[in-house]
């Protein structure tokens, strides 16, 4: 699996790399995102620290504007991640507010009392630069919905899998309280450890994009 994860990263560096400044027009309609971290190194260059894809049609460019530019934690929950760092970290009461999906209009209603606007504001735009000056990211153009989550599912447990992706000491994650991020060193909880990529699943991966 080590081998499979080196090689999956020497492959990304060698895309181009994009920061939360892209132009849209240069990203692909539909494919799967490889974000890096400042200060998160594996294989000799940049750690693969979050793998994403989407499902609906043509929506990759506006999946990456939910995480870099749309300040709305309960829209990306990459975003929702970050805030609960900074939160926990910080031994913030308001986590237990940040923790609360308020996307329906009976949610928002049902916690309008204990949301406080300005700052919720202001640590959404902790958030976003945090990001902004942390994160930067490739993507592989896979057209296929099916294809997507097949190899989504698969760069994740292969990173997830690899002894040499741990993260540094300083590492934000490391102040989640959601164990499967500390553990993991990645920024998500889902397809961890799984099947990673075969060989072949490799070649396929490489030759399609």
């Amino acid at each position: 699996m080590n081998t499979v994860c080196s090689e999956l990263h020497h492959f990304a560096w060698q895309l181009p790399r994009y920061s939360f400044t892209f132009d849209k027009k240069l990203i692909p309609q539909n494919g799967i995102y490889l974000l890096f971290e400042k200060g998160e190194p594996a294989h000799g260059g940049d750690r693969i620290v979050r793998i994403g894809a989407h499902t609906g049609v043509n929506q990759l460019r506006s999946r990456l504007m939910q995480h870099f530019t749309n300040e709305k934690k309960d829209r990306s929950i990459f975003r929702k991640n970050i805030g609960r760092c900074l939160l926990h970290q910080a031994n913030d009461p308001y986590l237990a507010v940040w923790e609360l999906d308020a996307t329906s209009s009976k949610n928002k209603s049902s916690y309008s009392h204990l949301i406080m606007p300005d700052y919720q504001k202001e640590i959404e735009q902790q958030v976003s630069s945090y990001m902004r000056e942390n994160f930067t990211f490739t993507v592989l153009e896979v057209p296929s919905k099916e294809d997507r989550l097949y190899f989504e599912s698969r760069i994740v447990s292969t990173v997830s899998l690899c002894k040499e992706c741990s993260c540094s000491q300083s590492w934000l994650g490391l102040s989640s309280p959601k164990a499967k991020i500390r553990e993991s060193g990645l920024w998500q909880v889902n397809e961890l450890y799984k099947s990673g990529l075969s060989a072949e699943d490799f070649k396929r991966l490489v030759e399609n994009t």
